[in-house]
């Protein structure tokens, strides 16, 4: 070696016993903490073991709530849909025509149909009429119309200016009185 490379050799090395000693103790301190940190690990991955086996089993758990809730939600459906069918007073299906949307100037025509469909079913469900009898009460029902977003999807289908010459609906009463107007089905 060269006198450089020694002399170089000797400044890394400690000069002095005190220093030997810190050195080693620095070591041992990293050996320990490197022991410490291997003790706990284990101890850690036991731990995350025994999370997961819950989680397993609250899962396993979860999964029979879930199936119960779901057949308790189809046990609660059918009833539902049979009030649906019991709370239908009168149901009724009407073609109504349309041709006079078409005499308004085209950006009208659409807005138009909408007005003929609500003034034929307000006239043939008799909404709005009201009996002498039903005055006198202070009970009056305000029967609603309510027109469904399907039937106003057919309606503006081909845009404002071409609505159909005709179209087919369902019409539905309810025992409040309220009377919801449906595209018919296959139409």
């Amino acid at each position: 070696m060269s006198k450089s490379q020694e002399e170089k050799n000797e400044e890394n090395m400690p000069e002095s016993e005190e220093a030997l000693a810190e050195a080693e103790e620095e070591t041992k301190l990293d050996e320990s903490e490197a022991k410490a940190e291997t003790e706990e690990l284990p101890e850690e991955v036991k731990e995350e073991t025994e999370e997961e086996k819950e989680t397993i089993e609250e899962t396993a758990l979860g999964e029979e709530t879930k199936e119960e809730a779901e057949e308790k939600e189809e046990e609660e459906e059918k009833p539902k849909k049979e009030e649906l069918e019991e709370d239908i007073v009168e149901e009724k299906f009407y073609t109504i025509p349309l041709r006079r949307a078409w005499i308004m100037p085209p950006k009208q025509r659409a807005p138009r149909a909408m007005r003929i469909i609500k003034s034929f079913v307000e006239k043939h469900m008799k909404i709005g009429v009201t009996k002498e009898a039903e005055e006198e009460t202070e009970e009056e029902k305000e029967e609603r119309l309510i027109i469904s977003a399907e039937l106003n999807e057919k309606v503006w289908l081909r845009g404002i200016e071409k609505p159909p010459r005709r179209i087919k609906v369902r019409v539905v009463k309810d025992s409040e009185g309220n009377v919801t107007v449906y595209p018919a089905k296959g139409d």
